[in-house]
């Protein structure tokens, strides 16, 4: 402490300062009472600071390195190491379905539920699968092949949103079963925890746990993406930056479900641009997908991006959906999960070459709202892009994609977030290289332009008409002939006559 607090009590720090410590005490007390002799009692100092000397110089030396092959802002001289397979095999994803939809015999199921159960069942068939039933499958495929999973946070055995049903709960007598827990004698273990409404305390265990257990699958869950502001003190001081303060790497996932669908300001932002705010020195990932599948093979490669199955020793921030987790043109096939593996950028390929006039890139479920609007404007002159993962910024596969366009295509950045939060400060940060390679003092290869909502202090819009106006408008914007900022919205009171 370099604080003095004599200061403002100085009897009592002059008393404190006249008396022995408490180790020096102790240790006249064994040596007064013959417990111990003086030899052993230096031997164990000598040996307790010759031990916490050689940890400080192993620490120093040892740096874990983030292993995701895209790694845009890593020295260019990094070796890079490709990344192990995210796809799980038929055989596995088979029994996870058959353990998940077939429970006990003495098992009263909800009646509601009924249809939930047969609907995945029919993933073997061919059916879609949703993103909690995608979730699902990655965890089961994990503890089938030996990785332990552990989730936590409110509600989440259920899912805020009534999505996910890891555990069920007998109509009957009430006592709850937990399918991933009964999926073969040898698999690994599966935890669920519907946890208090205490994000910071949470979210600090469970960042422990991560520390302690790299093996485990850690996930923390908020009830809404804005709810992890009441664990900001451990993300500020832990998540983002333990690595770099302490060499202490984390595993943990945090999953925040995110995107504006007229709920008001309180539940629809997960502070996206906090986070990514918070990124530098490849400390931690920032995902926002699209897809169930996409999902799967994001979690999948959190176990099985490093060696020795350690998986990436990053914090993984995931902004999950809302509306998506039921909407039809954003399932996925049983195929998708025993193929392929994360995309961070998802190219549109159906739209390329010289017809392309206008590039639209954005992330998450803005996505969906554009592509509706390009079918109803018929507009195959504008290709859509979406960035999967934000941090690390995913600059050289972007630049990729980007090539199959002409130069003179315009490029705008699309979302639905107000402009002064999302990931647009960010993106456009990101970019530079792209559109304007020579530096400040060098020629604009391209400019990217932004469309979306003005700025604003509170996340989004308080009524659901003033949301839809809002959102409308954005989207039609995007495909104007001089898109800008949506700056106007619906009038919420009524003028006098």
């Amino acid at each position: 402490e370099a604080d003095d607090p004599s200061y403002t009590q100085p009897l009592m720090y002059r008393k404190i300062k006249a008396l022995p410590t408490a180790t020096t005490q102790y240790a006249e007390r064994l040596l007064r009472e013959k417990f111990v002799a003086k030899e052993y009692i230096d031997g164990l100092r000598t040996q307790v600071r010759t031990k916490l000397n050689e940890t400080y110089e192993q620490a120093k030396k040892h740096r874990e390195e983030f292993v995701i092959e895209q790694f845009a802002q890593a020295p260019a001289e990094q070796v890079y190491r490709p990344i192990p397979s995210t796809a799980a095999e038929y055989n596995a994803l088979a029994k996870v379905i058959e353990g998940c939809t077939n429970l006990p015999d003495d098992f009263t199921l909800h009646p509601k539920l009924k249809a939930l159960l047969d609907r995945r069942k029919d993933a073997l068939k061919g059916a879609p699968i949703d993103w909690g039933f995608a979730e699902t499958l990655a965890f089961g495929s994990l503890v089938l092949e030996g990785t332990p999973v552990r989730l936590s946070g409110e509600d989440v055995s259920r899912g805020t949103f009534t999505q996910r049903h890891l555990e069920f709960s007998d109509y009957e007598t009430g006592h709850g079963y937990v399918p991933l827990q009964h999926l073969d004698p040898t698999q690994a273990r599966f935890e669920v925890f519907d946890s208090l409404l205490s994000e910071y305390a949470v979210m600090g265990f469970e960042f422990g746990y991560s520390v302690a257990d790299p093996l485990t699958l850690v996930l923390w869950e908020a009830q809404f993406g804005d709810f992890a502001n009441g664990a900001q003190i451990i993300i500020d001081q832990f998540i983002v930056s333990a690595e770099p303060k302490w060499n202490q790497p984390s595993g943990l996932v945090l999953l925040l479900p995110h995107g504006l669908e007229g709920q008001g300001p309180e539940h629809s932002s997960g502070r996206m641009e906090r986070f990514l705010t918070l990124s530098a020195e490849n400390n931690i990932q920032v995902c926002n997908c699209t897809t169930p599948a996409q999902y799967f093979h994001l979690l999948r490669r959190q176990m099985y991006g490093g060696e020795d199955r350690r998986g990436i020793r990053k914090p993984l921030i995931v902004f999950t959906p809302k509306f998506l987790l039921r909407y039809s043109k954003a399932a996925s096939r049983l195929d998708e999960l025993t193929t392929g593996s994360f995309q961070e950028v998802i190219s549109d390929a159906r739209f390329l070459g010289a017809q392309i006039k206008r590039v639209l890139l954005c992330s998450g479920k803005i996505y969906y709202d554009l592509v509706n609007k390009r079918e109803e404007l018929g507009r195959n002159d504008v290709a859509i892009i979406r960035l999967e993962q934000l941090y690390p910024f995913p600059l050289r596969h972007l630049q990729d994609v980007l090539r199959r366009y002409s130069d003179t295509a315009e490029l705008f950045w699309v979302q639905e977030e107000p402009e002064n939060m999302g990931p647009w400060p960010f993106v456009e940060g990101q970019m530079q290289p792209i559109i304007n390679p020579g530096g400040a003092s060098g020629p604009l290869r391209r400019s990217l332009r932004y469309v979306g909502r003005a700025a604003a202090a509170s996340p989004a819009a308080g009524a659901q008409k003033v949301h839809n106006d809002q959102q409308e408008a954005l989207v039609t914007e995007a495909f104007s002939s001089a898109p800008g900022t949506v700056r106007k919205a619906r009038r919420l009171v009524r003028k006098k006559r």
